[in-house]
């Protein structure tokens, strides 16, 4: 089993910027790739970022792209995703999760709300 919890949300003016984390503990020695979904209300999980936990390989929606970076501190089990010029369309609950395989994730976050006021 894989623990993730998020933390770093919050609320912030359009433009600012804002960094999560997301903490892994278990068996993280299983963990092939993380990544971070976001879900609007009234819409569906969308998928925001991902990277292979051995490696650099990172892959982003288009509509963050160029303004958020996902990285991750493998020593401290840590993921993070830094959000900058932060759009009021941004505005959801962020969810980080875990892949033991290439093609699904398997454990995920409890969520952490981002807000961004226009």
């Amino acid at each position: 089993q894989v623990q993730l919890v998020e933390s770093g949300g919050g609320l912030v003016q359009a433009g600012g910027s804002l960094r999560l984390s997301c903490a892994a503990s278990g068996r993280t020695f299983s963990i092939s790739k993380m990544g971070w979904f976001r879900q609007a209300p009234g819409k569906e999980r969308e998928f925001v970022a991902r990277i292979l936990w051995i490696g650099i390989s990172t892959v982003y929606a288009t509509s963050v792209k160029g303004r958020f970076t996902i990285s991750r501190d493998n020593a401290k089990n840590t993921l993070y995703l830094q959000m900058n010029n932060l759009k009021s369309e941004d505005t959801a609950v962020y969810y980080c999760a875990a892949g033991l395989r290439q093609n699904k994730y398997d454990y995920w976050g409890q969520g952490t709300q981002v807000t961004v006021s226009s």
